[in-house]
């Protein structure tokens, strides 16, 4: 469990603050997130070098597809990294791979567009896994009850869960990942987005939720980070992580190309993230996720600590509409606006309050690091 501190304060390098209660500060003000980018990333920024581990494994890629439909899985969301990545596979690297996109039932339209856009124009083959709704609405409402902030882990379990089983069963090795240190470096604190520990969601379930989910593709963090890497031998390639990606670029040569379109902020693709991380997480928990994603962009010098702080004055949302997506949210849910209502106003609860394995998992993801099994998150 977190201890509350009375003492606000904000990190003199980027925009993280004690909103995170995980977060520490050096003498000089900085925050622990900066200084492991410092320390353990930028030393490894030799691009250089990087260009020819790119260029072996491009060429691994391509060689180990042959015979094959296609080379690699590559998730798709609509989102900008992901487009940006299926751009570069195809266009600049001559890669096949198979656009894997799971519909939770949230798509914005925008995004629906976005996607097929892209495919068309590059001439690739769609599949898509549509979660069944009964059970991804009954999840999410059990998530509601709970009375806990990580309500949009069924949408990121569905999304993880479905691509992961889909590369297993059909023997897909290379699964390309739009994971990049200009907007993803920095974490989000754990007590809002713990998505680790399966006990804890099933302990969730077995009290909120009626509907035995049989379908629903829930998966371990074992079976994500040691299964499918060190048994099954799949590969995950972040593609973006080779060369100096920069957001703003990939924007505009997305909107020139394909006449893909922006998005307000950072994971809005979805309409159920646009309410969660827009309004209900900083409105309900006081916690606004744009710290990470301009912090990540400010260690990238892909924006100024200035101008993260004048957005960051800025509602995310829109106060002439929230009550529209309020009611859309409720709708969809199949609950009054009352019973929405009834949930933002109840009692707060964390992971902590249910079933969970954070002791066992931290300790796992601490003893992957010292063996050198990759960055792994533990906040």
């Amino acid at each position: 469990m977190y201890k509350e501190t009375s003492q606000y304060q904000i990190c003199t390098n980027c925009v993280l603050d004690s909103q995170d209660p995980s977060i520490t500060f050096d003498e000089h003000g900085v925050c622990d997130q900066c200084n492991d980018y410092k320390q353990n990333v930028e030393p490894t920024l030799d691009w250089e070098k990087k260009k020819i581990e790119f260029d072996a494994m491009i060429k691994k890629i391509k060689e180990d597809g042959k015979g094959r439909d296609f080379d690699c899985l590559l998730g798709m969301s609509g989102g900008v990294d992901c487009s940006y990545m299926l751009h570069l596979a195809v266009k600049e690297l001559g890669i096949r791979p198979l656009v894997f996109h799971v519909d939770g039932g949230w798509n914005s339209d925008l995004a629906v567009n976005n996607i097929q856009m892209m495919v068309e124009k590059l001439g690739l083959d769609l599949y898509t896994e549509v979660i069944n709704w009964e059970e991804m609405k009954a999840f999410q409402l059990a998530l509601f009850k709970s009375g806990t902030p990580t309500l949009d882990a069924a949408q990121d379990l569905a999304f993880m869960g479905g691509m992961y089983k889909f590369a297993e069963k059909n023997k897909i090795k290379y699964i390309l990942n739009g994971y990049n240190y200009s907007s993803e470096f920095c974490s989000y604190p754990s007590m809002y987005y713990y998505l680790s520990d399966t006990g804890y969601f099933n302990d969730i379930r077995d009290k909120f939720c009626d509907n035995p989910m049989k379908t629903f593709p829930m998966t371990s963090v074992f079976y994500r980070k040691f299964y499918m890497k060190y048994i099954k031998r799949n590969t995950f390639v972040k593609l973006l992580t080779y060369f100096p990606y920069s957001k703003d670029e990939a924007k505009e040569k997305l909107e020139k190309e394909y006449g893909w379109r922006p998005y307000p902020q950072k994971h809005f693709e979805s309409r159920f993230t646009r309410f969660y991380e827009s309004y209900w997480l900083p409105e309900r928990f006081g916690y606004d996720p744009r710290r990470v994603q301009f912090s990540s962009l400010i260690l990238a010098g892909q924006m100024t600590r200035e101008q993260a702080i004048e957005e960051l004055k800025k509602k995310s949302y829109d106060p002439e509409t929230i009550k529209d997506d309020f009611k859309y949210v409720a709708t969809k849910l199949g609950i009054s606006v009352e019973e929405l209502q009834g949930y933002f106003d109840m009692p707060k609860k964390y992971y902590w309050d249910y079933k969970n394995s954070s002791k066992l998992i931290g300790y796992l993801s601490r003893l992957a690091v010292k063996l050198h099994l990759g960055r792994t998150q533990t906040r």
